[in-house]
């Protein structure tokens, strides 16, 4: 396989940020897009020069056109896309959160292993150099045992973006799940292990979370505490702390920079993207496709269903609840 041939599913934001990132990777190629109608999917084929367009996501599907499909549409229908792809022996690559919830996730997961294909969540932000970095001086000891992290990744949606599917239940919307997530998978990553106990305080928006803050306490004895919001801004900075000092990153999720503050002293690292950071995740799916994986190794299927599980039992605590908890 010579490039890996991609179809985008969706037109939005994040799917023009995949389409320019896909021109900077090597071994990948924008061969496909599908929208629900053919006008946006010529628009976007226009603005991207992709020489197939699609006016139904199931034409994409059954085309052989495409080695693997990006998901780049609302949460909510994540599981019905990444499965209609992998019954046609598609390989994807789905943003995140992979779904609402576990349960639609365990489905997803069952489809790609049925069709042999790979099926993986779009946690671009665990393959930037910064995070990659970041976990080598974790695993090195430079700041010693990681009793702690904080993270915030909050924004607010502009007066004329009320009725972005962000702000609206029946799409899975909420800060929790659009952002929240990253916070979720930032303390995996340098905590890990069991958790011992919960708590969680939320700020409701037309059955949606707009502000929450989430404390987890691990069998360890490590803390993170983090806050997601769509309708309050902060800054969007993480720390991670350990027995020998510490370390503020700008943008936590995915650093660009590292300032560590140390026995001996600040120093500063600088780690840019390769472009606005989907190149890195781009470049890994397609290493595992040709290495003929069905499972990320650095965004295993586990840590996907985890990070779900965690979230389900946050809502809870929230009082947050979406259709496709209720759905068999």
């Amino acid at each position: 396989m010579e490039k890996l041939r991609f179809g985008i599913v969706g037109t939005g934001t994040i799917a023009h940020r995949f389409a320019r990132a896909v021109g900077n990777t090597k071994g990948a190629v924008l061969a496909a897009v599908a929208s629900r109608t053919k006008a946006k999917a010529d628009a976007f084929g226009d603005e991207f020069g992709v020489p197939c367009r699609f006016g139904s996501y199931e034409e994409m599907a059954q085309s052989d056109l495409i080695d693997a499909a990006y998901v780049a549409v609302p949460h909510s229908l994540h599981p019905a896309c990444s499965i209609l792809m992998t019954e046609h022996g598609k390989h994807v690559l789905c943003e995140k959160p992979m779904a609402v919830n576990q349960k639609e996730a365990r489905r997803m997961f069952a489809s790609a292993e049925r069709n042999g294909v790979l099926l993986t969540e779009a946690m671009w932000a665990r393959l930037v150099p910064g995070t990659l970095k970041m976990l080598e001086l974790v695993n090195e000891g430079v700041l010693g045992e990681i009793l702690g992290v904080e993270g915030k990744f909050c924004y607010a949606m502009d007066a004329d973006e009320m009725d972005h599917h962000v702000l609206k239940n029946e799409y899975g919307g909420g800060a929790l799940l659009d952002v929240g997530c990253y916070g979720l998978h930032f303390a995996s990553w340098y905590l890990g292990g069991k958790i011992a106990h919960i708590s969680a305080e939320a700020n409701t928006y037309a059955k949606t979370d707009c502000h929450t803050s989430v404390l987890l306490k691990y069998e360890s004895g490590a803390i993170a505490e983090l806050s997601c919001a769509t309708l309050l801004r902060k800054p969007n900075e993480g720390f991670v702390y350990g027995t020998k000092g510490y370390a503020r990153l700008p943008r936590f999720y995915a650093p660009e920079e590292i300032v560590l503050e140390l026995e001996s002293g600040r120093k500063t690292l600088s780690l840019p993207y390769a472009g606005n950071g989907f190149e890195e995740q781009i470049g890994h799916f397609c290493d595992c496709v040709r290495q003929g994986l069905t499972e990320s190794p650095l965004i295993p299927h586990r840590q996907t269903l985890d990070m779900l599980a965690l979230s389900d039992r946050i809502r809870a605590m929230i009082g947050i609840s979406y259709p496709q908890d209720e759905a068999r």
